[in-house]
């Protein structure tokens, strides 16, 4: 059993607001508190300006360059447009204080709390909503903005932030806790050493993502798609015999573009197949054992390039009803809800014999090999034929059925090939991304935990391990 005695005078002491639930006295806590004393701290208002975004209702631009970042898009340490409405210049105009800039980040403060990410050029110009705070660092009080990404992404900042979450009804962090975060001031030369972690991090980042872009270009290209655009119709009409045979009387179902892409794919040169042809559908459900332990995937989980970011790992008896799925290495597990086409993700080995929720299709192929299948479902090809097939009215989704009879090119072994070897590389290049990531935010730990130099040397054992040179500049 742990648990920790607090005197009121101390209670008092530690918390201006006067916080006496049993939580926030956590022994954890108390011992995070304890080891970041031994070091010199400043706080994020003395060298940061920190705000949240615009409140209420804003409008949405589609013709607008500005992006409008909200919590999901402070996801895995660089900030992404994934998902991202546009906004009107006026209210990017009418709200300055939070438009952001290069090396600003931007933290959650609200649902997901915690999140906290990096802002660089490809994002912008963006400005963000009021569940996120922009924290823009003042470079003058010798504190690096990629040092103060991986203390907030550490246990260290990670601790403080759920901590110090307040509220009844609707639980987050205000703007003046942000502002209260303590940060440790540990040596410029420390911090440039993290600093160069984190950049060699983003390149990776960007190396898969530009691998990823080269595999759906081989694909696109090989059916004739790289330049395609669909006709623009200012309208079209249906015969009702076609509403029959298709039971569906939704003008959606009937986009003219999606009978386009059908077309192109069948004119592809090596034919064509309906999915229940070329794929197994593990539609099995699984009964998760009440001890065992598993690791669970969820929507949320799958990023813009098919990985997969995280898990649940919890006993049988603990996940949530709709982990019903299990999945295998080599599996290629497809989002059903129409608000998450594109999560889709390939299953590799780290995630062998977990389970996965009721709301992705399961399936693998002994025809076309899994990068493939990725690429081809996450494309326009794939990503059109599964919106076509959503129906519903609360939770609007593709059916199994629906599922069945989207085509698929046959694509030759040549192609089939050179997008494996694409994908393999954006795969390896993700996992150098995450343990470049894992070392800078272990590094800054073990800095507060023990002293820099033993920090370091442990940083430049790490990244000899990983064959990985961080040039000084």
């Amino acid at each position: 059993m742990q648990y920790s005695i607090m005197t009121y005078n101390k209670v008092r002491q530690m918390t201006d607001d006067f916080r006496f639930d049993a939580d926030y006295f956590h022994p954890k806590y108390l011992q995070e508190d304890a080891l970041r004393s031994h070091v010199s701290n400043i706080y994020i208002n003395d060298f940061c300006f920190v705000t949240d975004g615009q409140h209420g209702y804003h409008e949405v631009d589609y013709s607008s360059p500005i992006f409008h970042l909200t919590a999901k898009n402070a996801k895995d340490w660089f900030a992404n447009t994934e998902g991202a409405d546009r906004i009107a210049k006026w209210v990017d105009d009418k709200n300055k204080r939070s438009s952001l800039t290069k090396n600003d980040l931007i933290l959650s403060t609200r649902g997901t709390v915690g999140l906290c990410a990096l802002v660089t050029p490809e994002v912008l110009p963006a400005n963000i909503d009021q569940d996120v705070a922009r924290i823009k660092v003042n470079r003058t009080k010798s504190i690096l903005p990629e040092y103060l990404l991986a203390y907030l992404n550490c246990s260290f900042g990670q601790d403080w932030l759920i901590r110090n979450i307040s509220g009844m009804v609707q639980q987050g962090l205000s703007l003046d806790k942000v502002r209260k975060i303590p940060v440790p001031r540990l040596s410029e030369k420390f911090q440039l050493s993290i600093k160069r972690i984190i950049e060699k991090s983003y390149f990776q980042k960007n190396k898969g993502q530009i691998s990823y872009a080269k595999a759906e270009e081989v694909l696109l290209s090989a059916n004739n798609l790289l330049s395609w655009k669909p006709k623009h119709r200012s309208f079209f009409i249906k015969n009702f015999s076609d509403t029959q045979s298709a039971n569906r009387i939704d003008a959606e179902y009937y986009q003219p573009l999606y009978e386009e892409i059908v077309e192109k794919i069948k004119h592809y040169k090596y034919g064509f197949a309906f999915m229940e042809e070329m794929v197994k559908i593990k539609d099995n459900i699984f009964m998760p054992k009440d001890d065992v332990v598993y690791k669970y995937i969820e929507l949320s989980n799958i990023s813009a390039n098919g990985h997969i970011n995280g898990c649940i790992e919890a006993r049988g008896r603990e996940l949530p009803t709709r982990a019903r799925h299990k999945i295998n290495e080599g599996d290629v597990v497809v989002s059903s809800i129409e608000g998450s086409l594109s999560s889709i993700a390939l299953i590799t080995k780290d995630f062998h014999n977990s389970l996965c929720s009721t709301g992705f299709i399961v399936i693998s192929s002994d025809l076309i090999n899994s990068e493939s299948l990725l690429v081809l479902l996450k494309s326009k090809l794939g990503q059109l034929q599964l919106k076509k097939g959503c129906s519903g009215t609360i939770l609007t989704a593709i059916s199994n059925g629906e599922f069945r009879k989207i085509i698929l090119p046959k694509l030759s072994e040549k192609v089939q090939k050179d997008i494996k070897e694409k994908i393999s590389k954006t795969y390896e290049s993700k996992a150098i991304y995450g343990k470049l990531l894992e070392i800078a935010k272990r590094g800054v730990e073990m800095a507060i935990e023990k002293d820099e130099k033993e920090a370091q040397q442990w940083i430049n054992f790490e990244l000899q391990k990983l064959n990985v040179i961080i040039r000084e500049s």
